[in-house]
């Protein structure tokens, strides 16, 4: 399975946090590391992200130049826990799979699934990782590329 986890790109401070949106400079930085995905060997066919407005509209960028659906899921924002997540993708997780959260979510998730434990290494914002993994599970990841804005 490859999937690539991706925090959503800089955001506003002016409202409250379910509703920030993405500044000008974060729909720059999201074209430009979904432009490198979309040209490395890990093109995902498939999008989920977090319902909270930055996430959707990094991945409405993304989709777009990755030309692949989105689909929301509810158990992806902040403060979520990681294993729930993982439960999904063992269950029915497509692949490659683009996963579009927020910090620590992605922090905690990615080190979930390669170290095996949930203390998260940092994300910037807009930056994306590639994990494969044979099987989805805790430590069963190797990171494989890393893209940035």
């Amino acid at each position: 399975m490859h999937l690539i986890v991706m925090r959503h790109g800089e955001a506003g401070w002016h409202t409250l946090d379910r509703e920030r949106e993405l500044t000008e400079y974060g729909r720059h930085g999201v074209a430009d590391v979904a432009a490198q995905i979309a040209e490395s060997p890990w093109r995902p066919e498939f999008i989920w992200c977090s319902p909270l407005v930055r996430a959707r509209q990094t991945a409405a960028i993304a989709s777009e130049i990755l030309n692949c659906p989105v689909t929301e899921k509810d158990y992806i924002t902040p403060d979520d826990d990681p294993g729930r997540c993982l439960d999904e993708l063992i269950e029915s997780a497509p692949s490659p799979l683009l996963l579009i959260s927020h910090m620590p979510f992605v922090g905690s998730l990615s080190t979930l699934l390669v170290d095996g434990h949930r203390k998260g290494i940092p994300f910037m914002t807009a930056q994306a990782v590639v994990l494969e993994m044979p099987v989805a599970g805790p430590g069963c990841a190797d990171l494989r590329a890393q893209f940035l804005p």
